[in-house]
């Protein structure tokens, strides 16, 4: 009998990690890059031990640079040896000078990432912790030689380091200072509300301070004697102290956007359209200026087009002239009217009276309309006398020289009845006003011509004493000659006066 015996095969496994090939990293982990040029060393850990060899980044042009070292995870090469991109970091070197200024340097990274300009004694920058892409802005004066440390470590995941630096443009100029000669001083400030001050520019010659400004285009740079805007949000103060010799004048001032003047330094504003629209222009009133005075005229842009202007009238002043002046009774009063010519400055009139066209006497003052653009005024007296009044205009100019109109005249009627007053007396249209100075019950006015034929009959009702009423006269207007008007009244009180109509 033949015993078989189990034969056990045991199958040994032996797994085996090859290791890359032996490499000798390059770098003395010390050295600083130079002209721009960072000296990167970078080490398989998120500690800097295990040195792997040395990268660059920047250009000779510039230093700034943006690294993601080809993935999330893998192989990234050095000067040296590789390193894988899962957990590993890197101490970015560089010996920079700096000319007298300010700077603005913006560092992100994912993960951790800090920048010191002392060689890693401070750090100026420090956001060392594990998140996602994010970025640091820090400015800071620079004057001569700095040894710059920009440190990052990735702990999994996505991998990115930056570094941007650039000059921050130091405006000079005061803008307090107002420009001279019919030369503007312009300030520039980057915000719609005057918030950070770029610059000055100048607008205007020697020979007239117009000006018309687009600065360039609407989304384009604007430069000024520092630093530079763009021409989408921005706002502008220009200032210039004027001596204006005695005269009248008017300005003109345009804008898109937003736009104001002010002739006292900005107390308050003779112009002021300081809203968002398109090219418009506002013309002030007109003005009598003498002297030296400080102009302000600001400006902004919010969006889209952009443009302003300027314009200084000087405006001859002539004589006044007066086109027509009459006088028409009514309602108790005289009311008097006047206009002058388009060309005239008036300053003011005075209206005066007389009863004999020889001694007259004031009776108030009207002022002209401040920019002359209405030629007509009115004015009523209403201390009426009966019989034959004088008016005429004693007239002051913008600069101060003083005229007189003609002399006009107006009747009012002197009734038969002193109990009776009617006007005008001499009657040129359709109707007349009369008044009684008692009560009248159930009254009847009539109008007769001299052959006693009565012509108009308009019953009243009560009359109150004092009380105006108006006749309606169509039935002998412009029928010449002389009518008697009455007034009747069952209280049996009759009172009759007289008109003329031509």
């Amino acid at each position: 009998m033949k015993l078989f015996l189990p034969v056990f095969v045991c199958l040994v496994v032996f797994t085996h990690r090859t290791h890359a090939q032996s490499c000798t990293p390059a770098g003395n982990q010390t050295s600083y890059g130079t002209n721009n040029v960072w000296r990167g060393y970078v080490y398989d850990n998120i500690n800097f031990t295990n040195y792997r060899g040395y990268v660059t980044e920047g250009s000779s042009g510039s230093p700034n640079f943006d690294q993601n070292f080809g993935g999330d995870d893998v192989s990234y090469a050095t000067n040296g040896c590789p390193v894988q991109t899962s957990t590993f970091s890197v101490r970015y070197k560089l010996r920079k000078t700096f000319a007298n200024g300010t700077y603005q340097f913006v560092v992100g990274g994912d993960d951790g990432f800090r920048l010191s300009f002392d060689g890693g004694d401070t750090w100026a920058i420090d956001r060392w912790n594990d998140q996602s892409y994010t970025t640091q802005t820090y400015t800071i004066a620079l004057n001569g030689s700095y040894d710059m440390v920009l440190e990052f470590y990735e702990n999994g995941g996505a991998n990115r380091i930056s570094f941007s630096m650039a000059a921050v443009c130091t405006p000079s100029g005061n803008p307090a200072v107002y420009g001279t000669g019919n030369v503007w001083y312009g300030y520039v400030y980057d915000g719609t509300n005057f918030d950070t001050y770029i610059g000055r520019v100048t607008e205007g010659f020697a020979g007239n301070p117009d000006f018309d400004e687009s600065f360039g285009g609407s989304n384009v740079t604007y430069t000024t004697s520092s630093c530079s805007t763009p021409t989408e949000t921005f706002s502008m103060r220009y200032r210039l102290t004027k001596n204006f010799s005695g005269g009248t004048y008017r300005f003109i001032v345009g804008g898109d956007d937003g736009y104001r003047l002010s002739i006292d330094g900005g107390s308050t504003w003779l112009i002021n359209s300081w809203n968002l629209q398109s090219y418009t222009t506002t013309t002030s009133n007109t003005l009598s200026l003498s002297g030296s005075y400080n102009l302000v005229l600001e400006y902004y842009e919010n969006s889209g087009d952009n443009r302003v202007s300027f314009a200084l009238q000087t405006l001859t002043m002539l004589p006044i002239s007066v086109e027509a002046f009459t006088a028409a009774a009514k309602d108790d009063k005289v009311d008097l009217s006047w206009t002058v010519s388009a060309n005239s400055s008036p300053r003011s009139f005075e209206v005066e009276k007389s009863a004999d066209g020889i001694s007259f006497k004031s009776l108030g003052t009207v002022p002209s309309n401040v920019n002359w653009a209405i030629t007509g005024y009115k004015f009523s007296d209403i201390s009426v006398a009966e019989g034959i009044s004088y008016y005429r205009l004693k007239m002051t100019d913008a600069d101060g020289v003083l005229t007189y109109s003609k002399v006009i005249t107006i009747h009012i009627a002197v009734s038969g009845n002193r109990n009776i007053r009617i006007y005008p007396s001499i009657v040129t249209g359709n109707g007349f006003y009369i008044k009684s100075t008692r009560q009248v019950r159930n009254a009847v006015i009539t109008v007769t011509d001299i052959n006693g034929r009565m012509l108009i009959k308009q019953p009243a009702g009560n009359i109150a004493a004092g009380q105006p009423l108006q006749v309606e006269a169509s039935a002998i207007a412009g029928k010449k000659g002389m009518y008697t008007v009455a007034i009747t009244g069952s209280d049996n009180n009759w009172f009759a006066g007289r008109i003329i109509v031509q």
